[in-house]
């Protein structure tokens, strides 16, 4: 199943980057002035915490918004069309190797990707702040949690590589919750990882886990983005170019981590989420 993912991600791949660059090279002319060492150095960053768990969307909209290098209108095609070959890259390296059940990765990234196209629907006519409440104190619980099982005042976590039975259905039922939530901007990996760690999997397992399936789900929706122009060329390409060697550095980083290290990653991504989320929230709140 693992190599079906695989053939599966790389044919995706392929179609993609077919017209992603043919894009790329027919536009080249209308390129903006930007310059390349910030907007490379933005990919090279962003997407390094990306592949720790933090994700890159939410620095890069601050980045862009920040130094007003991207316009609104176009920066959520802008960053999905840039990073969906990182993405790509974080997926094939994680479940290249890091050991997991097949049957449970399988299930995972497919439940994720049925929630984004069957569950989009729904979750768009939802109100995105009470989205946000629930998935930010949601969030903080678990953290607590995982945060107790690491000082040794609740016993909690585990090794498993594969989940079995009614464990394996929750985490399939959840994904596909949580692909649904991602397409309002609501992030897959910190909900993933808190899934994993609270279902006693191995918390290396949360990588392959939760890139393979957000890789599904970009490959899917920055093809529209290309289709219609609505994203920035020269920043896109400069965050493929810089966000993948930045992958390449992080996995490296996570690969030789012990996993006491990375159980304090996971509950530092959890507790960062929940605090972004709750934020968003008020945010939201104060400006109706």
């Amino acid at each position: 199943m693992i190599l079906l993912l695989k053939a599966i991600l790389g044919l995706m791949t392929s179609l993609f980057g077919f017209f992603y660059l043919k894009d790329i090279f027919a536009n080249l002319k209308s390129f903006s002035g930007k310059k390349y060492p910030g907007l490379l150095g933005i990919g090279l960053v962003t997407n390094f915490l990306d592949t720790l768990g933090i994700g890159s969307f939410a620095q890069q909209t601050a980045l862009f918004k920040f130094f007003k290098l991207v316009d609104d209108r176009i920066l959520p095609g802008t960053m999905n069309v840039g990073n969906t070959i990182p993405t790509v890259t974080q997926a094939f390296i994680f479940m290249t190797v890091v050991e997991i059940d097949p049957i449970t990765m399988f299930s995972v990234a497919a439940a994720a990707s049925l929630g984004a196209i069957l569950g989009a629907g729904v979750v768009a006519r939802m109100e995105r702040r009470k989205i946000q409440l629930g998935m930010g104190f949601g969030l903080l619980l678990v953290g607590v949690v995982i945060l107790a099982g690491l000082l040794q005042l609740l016993p909690i976590g585990g090794e498993a590589i594969g989940l079995s039975g009614w464990k394996l259905l929750l985490m399939v039922v959840m994904s596909f919750i949580f692909g649904a939530l991602q397409t309002i901007g609501i992030g897959f990996y910190a909900p993933c990882m808190a899934m994993v760690y609270a279902l006693g999997m191995n918390p290396l397992t949360a990588f392959p886990l939760m890139m393979t399936s957000t890789a599904l789900l970009m490959l899917s929706g920055s093809s529209r983005f290309i289709k219609e122009s609505a994203y920035d060329r020269k920043t896109a390409i400069a965050l493929t170019i810089a966000g993948t060697a930045g992958v390449f550095f992080a996995a490296f980083v996570i690969k030789s981590l012990p996993l006491v290290v990375l159980k304090w990653i996971v509950c530092g991504v959890v507790f960062y989420t929940s605090v972004w989320m709750l934020r968003s929230a008020y945010i939201k709140r104060s400006s109706d």
